[in-house]
């Protein structure tokens, strides 16, 4: 079944539409207290509450684009525990982004990064990633992933949505430095030359990594642990 994305109204977008019209300052009617995210190992993240604020003013503005603007689609499908980029399609003026199955709270997270991608392919670029507005490859990635990421902490932080693995693993990895090594490891073979810059730099990066991502989650990290 695909839901088209500006008709998809999920607890985190809802909640964040009715606390914070679009246009309003940081400062302005601020979204409940943050709470710390706190997954089974123990481990924790805390936001303050500026910083929710600012969030949650750009995801409200983004889902209303994503509902609201009639020149594209954001068309949402099931998919069996993905990460946003797994089954990410883009065809003229539709995205197609691959859903966790039977998960609501994901939903609008997994929305914002094909959007994001179908903003940069139209040349809109500047206008909703305006701390990269001229990002390619790697770059744009990474500059993606990191609004996933703070998207995802302001619905776990703030909404109470329900923990969702992989997108839990790309918060933490983000908020502990560790978002460059967590795309290369999840994604070797898609930005190959920038890995290989990357490791030459971070000699002890992946091992460093590796270390990280084990003793927060008790497992490997996507891309080396059995599929």
């Amino acid at each position: 079944m695909r839901v088209r994305g500006r008709y998809l109204m999920v607890r985190l977008g809802l909640i964040a539409l009715v606390t914070l019209p679009v246009g309003c300052t940081s400062g302005a009617r601020a979204v409940p207290t943050p709470r710390p995210v706190v997954i089974f190992s123990g481990a924790r993240l805390r936001v303050e509450q500026e910083r929710a604020n600012e969030i949650n003013e750009w995801v409200t503005a983004e889902q209303r684009n994503i509902q609201q603007d009639p020149s594209f689609w954001v068309i949402s499908e099931p998919g069996e525990e993905p990460y946003p980029w797994d089954g990410l399609r883009i065809s003229n003026d539709s995205v197609w982004v691959q859903t966790p199955r039977g998960a609501q709270d994901p939903q609008l997270v997994f929305q914002i990064y094909g959007h994001q991608h179908l903003m940069a392919r139209m040349g809109r670029q500047e206008e909703w990633l305006p701390e990269a507005p001229d990002a390619v490859g790697f770059e744009l990635e990474r500059a993606i992933l990191s609004r996933v990421a703070d998207a995802w902490i302001l619905g776990r932080a703030v909404y109470n949505t329900v923990p969702y693995a992989p997108l839990d693993e790309i918060a933490y990895a983000k908020e502990n430095g560790f978002l460059e090594a967590f795309i290369f490891t999840a994604r070797p073979a898609d930005f190959a030359a920038a890995r290989t810059e990357w490791a030459r730099a971070n000699p002890q990066g992946m091992e460093r990594y590796r270390d990280w991502f084990l003793e927060t989650f008790n497992r490997e990290p996507p891309g080396l642990r059995a599929s």
